[in-house]
């Protein structure tokens, strides 16, 4: 069973406009609105690809609410922790070239209690059989050390993790030794400190470093130009797909959730980066967070290929 959390869900609206003019009018062409944050985002792609998640975290006021029922419609089980603030609503505006530019809100301010309710959810969901999902931002009143806390009691249950966070929270999670992370070159680079652009070498070794402290798979993340993927055993490269793009808003959470997918289903690691490669390339195709299809991941699987590095 895969578990996705996301402490700071947000109803994602994206907009669609023609030249972004900064200080004056700019007007839409389209808006769509949909459930959103990455573990939601992961819940939903694995659903397309025919999997079934549970989806926890916190929910608050009349965004919370129409949250659950876009998860009810689509036929996702939920288990979230009600919260005493309003879940936040987040706009990306894509210009015509494609660039998304974010304005997120903080989200709510969330209760000592409320983060234990939370805890001893995730706990009692946790067994040798189960995978979590820890994926995005934090609200306000939950410490940066949450998700390192989160990997330690589920852990101790057997269970396993998928880390997709950036800045203190990867950093401080990584002292918990989650079983898989997908960290961007940007992100390796911040971490490592790494002065300059690393190269497909520089990031392979930064990877190795990661599993010497008992990281099982790394997971980088290239944008445009696919994934890189080091493997306890082996490195692979897999070059990005040529595709008719919209915009990259849910790329990676789509990787996620293939990923995680492949994993739940116990499909070989190359058959997972394939299927992750393709339902990413899917996902910069759809509006907004919406999750591609299954029948054109399914096309973009075969066009995959993995380089042995």
């Amino acid at each position: 069973m895969i578990i996705t959390v996301t402490m700071n869900p947000a109803i994602d609206k994206t907009v669609d406009i023609g030249e972004f003019l900064y200080g004056g009018l700019n007007r839409i062409k389209t808006a769509v609105s949909d459930a959103g944050g990455k573990g939601i985002n992961v819940s939903k792609t694995i659903q397309n690809l025919g999997g079934k998640t549970i989806a926890t975290g916190f929910l608050g006021g009349n965004g919370g609410t129409i949250i659950k029922q876009v998860l009810s419609k689509l036929e996702i089980e939920t288990d979230f922790v009600p919260a005493l603030g309003e879940t936040r609503t987040n706009m990306k505006v894509v210009d015509a070239g494609g660039k998304v530019t974010e304005f997120n809100e903080p989200g709510p301010s969330i209760l000592p209690q409320e983060i234990d309710q939370l805890l001893n959810k995730l706990e009692n969901l946790a067994s040798v059989d189960t995978l979590f999902v820890l994926a995005g931002s934090i609200p306000a009143g939950v410490d940066k050390g949450i998700y390192r806390t989160i990997i330690e009691i589920v852990k101790a249950k057997g269970a396993k993790v998928f880390l997709d966070a950036d800045g203190e929270l990867f950093k401080n999670a990584l002292e918990a030794k989650p079983d898989y992370i997908k960290p961007n070159r940007f992100e390796l680079e911040q971490y490592f400190s790494f002065d300059g652009t690393a190269t497909d070498e520089d990031l392979i070794v930064m990877g190795r470093k990661l599993q010497e402290k008992g990281i099982g798979t790394v997971a980088i993340s290239l944008g445009s130009e696919g994934a890189l993927f080091v493997l306890p055993e082996a490195a692979i490269k897999a070059p990005g797909l040529k595709v008719e793009a919209h915009s990259t808003v849910g790329a990676g959470d789509a990787m996620v959730a293939a990923l995680c997918y492949g994993i739940d289903q116990k499909l070989p690691m190359e058959e997972c980066i394939q299927l992750g490669v393709a339902t990413s390339a899917g996902a910069v195709t759809t509006i907004g967070t919406k999750p591609p299809t299954k029948d054109l991941v399914d096309t973009l699987k075969k066009q995959v290929t993995l380089i042995r590095l």
